[in-house]
């Protein structure tokens, strides 16, 4: 997983609220589990003008002009602005993997449901949630200034602009921001004592030596 400490990005906004997974990511793309590829269906209901299926072309397939990603301001956004309850609906894992695929590492949001925020964190999303007056004033940033920017602090758990016009301060887990900061999913966690896992191991075969027959078949 990619270390996350001070990003700064173009912020995409999508203002609708109870965003469910399902919208995120349809269900008929979930077949795979490589957590790569999930990009392009991103929101694909909303994004295209057909329905989509997996193994179709995404590049030929219709755009909705008046879907906010598809519009060239928005272009190369990694900061998502959204609405209350982003992520509700199926606990699908799909759902930030197709968010990270697209580009996405913020999603800033007044709260969010509980499996999606947990999701998030396990895969490199950093889920930060503001008060909705807070939300409110930077949608309107981002609708009077084409190609507006954050930059978000992780370390000092700080979102501003630039110049410090706007600053606001967010609330994350020591943990969950440990493992955000040194790039540690649940499998980089349990490799930081991957020494004592193979001393372990080599400790209990010379204990039980038919435990090695056993695993050999």
């Amino acid at each position: 997983m990619d270390k996350l400490t001070i990003h700064r990005g173009i912020v995409a906004p999508l203002d609708r609220a109870n965003v469910d997974t399902d919208a995120i990511i349809p269900k008929q793309f979930l077949k795979s589990i490589k957590r790569s590829g999930f990009g392009p269906n991103l929101f694909d209901e909303w994004r295209y003008l057909d329905v989509g299926e997996p193994g179709m072309d995404n590049s030929k397939r219709p755009l909705n002009p008046d879907f906010v990603l598809n519009q060239a301001r928005y272009k190369g956004a990694s900061i998502l602005l959204a609405r209350k309850n982003f992520g509700c609906g199926s606990s699908r894992e799909h759902a930030p993997w197709a968010l990270l695929d697209y580009g996405f590492r913020i999603v800033i949001a007044p709260s969010f449901a509980d499996i999606f925020y947990n999701n998030c964190f396990k895969n490199g999303v950093l889920p930060i949630v503001l008060s909705e007056s807070d939300v409110d004033r930077l949608f309107g940033e981002v609708a009077s200034f084409p190609g507006f920017e954050l930059i978000v602090d992780l370390p000092e758990q700080v979102v501003r602009t630039e110049n410090d016009s706007l600053s606001y301060r967010f609330e994350v887990d020591a943990h969950r921001k440990y493992c955000l900061v040194n790039g540690l999913d649940d499998i980089g966690l349990s490799l930081r004592h991957a020494d004592l896992i193979r001393e372990y191991e080599t400790r209990r075969l010379h204990d039980k030596p038919w435990l090695g027959r056993t695993l050999a078949g």
